[in-house]
């Protein structure tokens, strides 16, 4: 079987290439190890920047309709207590950020990308197929057998261990470009209505723990620290939420009947580090890119964005039948210029809160939301 392009991972990089391909007349294979709706570990931020872009593929009235939970100002900790509040700054198409819960944000882009015009597949990817350096296909397993599909293209959106990217990729990711994080969902808590909250404290800079409400008594509570920072203390991820949610500033905010369920861990890969994004035959979007942004943790953004490029460079190669690395680069090059410079920018305050953790108390006492820093989490959640 040959398909003009098959996309691996339907989170919301590999839905929006999908949906963006698609309507254009492509013929799109989506590729899914998990059926949907589907949960997916995350701090569920949706920033106004991606929601910009999709609706310009047609789902800002779903959007609107779906009832989602808006994000309208940030407050943030610093290591001594001190806190400002600022307002999320307006979008440049006037579109609000947003808290969703994985499981229903990536089941709406998943549906929409099927509307659009792509077929999906449930079935787990095992590796790319390769003929004299050129990515020609997958190798899937699908109710319990293996086969090949072959495509022009490949563009693969599966994750941070990204099968098709350990693949192809010869630079592996170190661990000064990794972060390590626990998220957890919290009901009948007292959250501060559309108010997104970060935690900046002594033991987990250059990290933060965050709460996030997904509506009224709701909430999504984590914490992320780099991971070779993680490995030095020889931390746990469990026992350092548990210290944060039993500060007492958090822990009176809980009610005789608070629950805390849905506990996961997860890995996060870096913008800072370069990586190759485009080969002979195939693309690589979103996580599988190391798409994260070093300082926030925030990558859907990123992940949305770097599928509007890799769509609209697709389109032009697939019109041009030249699938070459040559042809498909300009993806990486918007990816490096649009993108790079904001995830370097982020990698630079980090090293710096790395070496001298009090800096953010500095930053925020002094400057508050004026402050570079503050501006980053205000843009890039």
């Amino acid at each position: 079987m040959e398909r003009e392009v098959v996309v691996v991972g339907a989170g919301p990089g590999g839905a929006t290439a999908a949906m963006a391909l698609a309507q254009q007349g492509h013929d799109v294979l989506l590729i899914d190890k998990d059926q949907f709706p589907r949960d997916k570990t995350c701090g569920d931020a949706i920033p106004a920047g991606a929601i910009d872009i999709l609706s310009t593929l047609g789902l800002k009235e779903k959007i609107a309709q779906a009832g989602f939970y808006p994000a309208r100002q940030m407050m943030m900790v610093s290591p001594h207590g001190y806190q400002f509040v600022a307002p999320f700054p307006p979008s440049e198409g006037g579109s609000e950020s947003y808290i969703v819960p994985r499981l229903k944000f990536d089941h709406l882009l998943y549906q929409h990308a099927l509307e659009s015009g792509a077929e999906f597949c449930q079935a787990q990817v095992i590796a790319p197929l390769l003929e004299r350096g050129r990515v020609i296909g997958v190798r899937l397993r699908e109710n319990g057998a293996v086969r090949e599909i072959h495509s022009r293209l490949l563009i693969a959106a599966d994750g941070s261990t990204s099968v098709i990217a350990r693949a192809l990729r010869p630079d592996k990711q170190q661990e000064m470009h990794r972060a390590v994080a626990i998220r957890a969902y919290l009901d009948n808590f007292t959250e501060y209505a559309h108010e997104i909250e970060f935690y900046l404290y002594k033991g987990i800079l250059p990290g933060y723990a965050w709460i996030f409400p997904t509506a009224e008594g709701q909430a999504n509570v984590g914490l992320g620290i780099r991971l070779d920072y993680f490995r030095q203390m020889k931390g746990n991820l469990e026992k350092m939420l548990d210290r944060f949610l039993n500060m007492p500033a958090i822990k009176q905010r809980f009610k005789h009947t608070t629950q805390i369920h849905s506990l996961s861990t997860w890995q996060l890969n870096f913008g800072s580090q370069p990586v190759q994004k485009v080969y002979e035959g195939a693309l690589l979007v979103g996580d599988a890119a190391a798409q994260i942004n070093p300082l926030t943790g925030g990558g859907i953004y990123n992940a949305v964005a770097a599928a509007q490029f890799a769509a609209a460079t697709a389109h032009e190669a697939l019109l041009a039948n030249d699938l070459s690395r040559q042809r498909l680069y300009p993806y990486q090059t918007l990816c490096d210029e649009q993108l790079g410079p904001s995830m370097h920018r982020s990698f630079l305050m980090q090293k710096w809160l790395f070496r001298f953790p009090l800096l953010v108390e500095g930053l925020i006492r002094t400057l508050g939301a004026n402050s570079s820093f503050a501006q980053t989490f205000l843009n890039k959640l």
